[in-house]
């Protein structure tokens, strides 16, 4: 089988990790992958591959003066389209989406383009690019959201898709198994994600700041960076809680980060799929979720997994929290283990490799698709 996979870039990101996943898998299974970065220059790609994974870079193929690189995309990657051949064709992200639609009209080819936010909350479309998406979409074989609940946006947005599924993204290559009981040492409860200010971190640390006095023993730690950080770090300052609230930045070992920690929180006012939480899960980590589009309510299976608490909601999040660090080892320790044999169960790469080959192969479905995520 060979398979051309559009993406955006490979420098980082959680779009991207998956792309690696997919195409190592696919790789390994004995399929030609040919994976391409379409909208950045030359670079590093942040992720191994492995040695089946032809990484190209659509830039290298673009001609004439800078102005006019945009639109040579277009017959660039039709004449990659062209020279690979495909069985296969997958894209990731809105604009990638539009230029992969527009670039193989008319080829034959089995398109598949997939949506990496929640459509209902894609503030940063430009207009153009919405407009592109309800006219291209249709000409899919097939579109794929992250989970049920982009469904019905995806079709406000392109009404006139013909074949839509809910695919989620599937746990990582390399994860390590779940743990078994809690670490030693002072408690941590853990948050990982970009300061922006969809993650509400702000909002975190003051709920956890009014939760400190009552657990001197628990730290809040919230890995990443972005713009809002340096905000964050002057309010833990203001706060004087710069030992209990820890602002460490990226951490190249993210999962080392997690199963050091007693207790995860996703605080999101949007998500388009978790990762963060569904690695938590899958590491034994008992996790708090904010209710937001999309993604927490299917990862918990409805809060039996995890706690849910309104997304937005303030208080809502302090008493969950406050339950989770109130609560005995063993409790936290039950509930991780429930949450990870659920997500290892729902999200384990063969079972999302088998969906992904669904959405070529099966053209029996309408719009409301078949990849449905188990109860």
């Amino acid at each position: 089988m060979r398979i051309l996979f559009l993406v955006s870039s490979m420098h980082g990101g959680g779009a991207e990790r998956v792309a690696a996943t997919l195409a190592n898998a696919w790789a390994r299974r004995g399929d030609e992958v040919t994976l391409v970065c379409c909208y950045s220059g030359r670079g590093t790609c942040a992720y191994a591959l492995d040695e089946g994974v032809r990484l190209l870079w659509l830039a290298d193929r673009l001609r004439g003066p800078r102005w006019w690189r945009p639109l040579a995309k277009l017959p660039a990657l039709r004449a990659l389209a062209r020279e690979a051949a495909p069985d296969r064709v997958l894209s990731f992200l809105t604009n990638v989406n539009v230029t992969a639609l527009l670039a193989t009209r008319g080829l034959g080819l089995p398109v598949v383009v997939s949506e990496r936010t929640d459509p209902g909350h894609s503030v940063n479309l430009e207009p153009v690019l919405r407009w592109l998406r309800r006219w291209t979409y249709p000409w899919a074989h097939r579109v794929v959201v992250q989970t049920r609940r982009s469904m019905p946006p995806l079709m406000r947005a392109a009404p006139g898709t013909r074949r839509l599924s809910a695919i989620p993204n599937p746990l990582p290559d390399g994860l390590p198994a779940a743990r078994d009981g809690e670490p030693g040492g002072r408690h941590r409860l853990a948050a990982l994600g970009r300061f922006n200010p969809v993650k509400r971190f702000e909002a975190l640390v003051e709920v956890f700041a009014g939760l400190a006095p009552r657990h001197p023993d628990w730290d809040l730690v919230i890995w990443g960076d972005g713009p809002r950080r340096e905000a964050c770090l002057r309010r833990v300052a203001e706060l004087g809680l710069e030992g209990r609230i820890l602002l460490p930045g990226r951490s190249e070992t993210p999962w080392r980060e997690l199963l050091g920690a007693h207790g995860f929180v996703l605080s999101s006012a949007v998500e388009g799929f978790p990762n963060a939480m569904l690695e938590a899960m899958a590491l034994g980590l008992p996790c708090v979720a904010a209710d937001c589009p999309s993604g927490p309510r299917e990862l918990s299976r409805d809060g039996r997994d995890a706690a849910l608490v309104p997304a937005g909601d303030d208080a809502a999040l302090a008493a969950a929290l406050d339950q989770l660090m109130s609560a005995t080892p063993q409790w936290r320790e039950e509930q991780g283990r429930r949450a990870a044999a659920s997500v290892r169960a729902r999200y384990g790469l063969d079972s999302i490799l088998g969906r992904w080959d669904a959405a070529w192969t099966d053209a029996r479905n309408g719009p409301e698709g078949h990849d449905h995520e188990p109860d």
